[in-house]
């Protein structure tokens, strides 16, 4: 596997972990606005260790909605 070829990988992995990070950020409640767009800066703006802080520990303080909310 040729060198440029390791690196196409790694960037499009680093590239799918990030659409994650954000995906579960939007889905997620943090109680507040302000928490919700400050890890998606984190996430947006660092490369690569955003992510990693994301999900080390940002990834279990938002809470998902329940099922059973009334949808607005």
């Amino acid at each position: 596997m040729s060198t440029s070829m390791i690196v196409i990988l790694t960037g499009i992995s680093f590239f799918l972990l990030t659409c994650t990070a954000i995906l579960d950020i939007a889905r997620k409640d943090f109680g507040s606005t302000q928490i919700k767009a400050l890890w998606g800066l984190i996430v947006a703006m660092i490369p690569f260790i955003g992510v990693a802080i994301y999900f080390v520990f940002g990834y279990r303080k938002g809470q998902k909605p329940s099922s059973d909310a009334p949808i607005e």
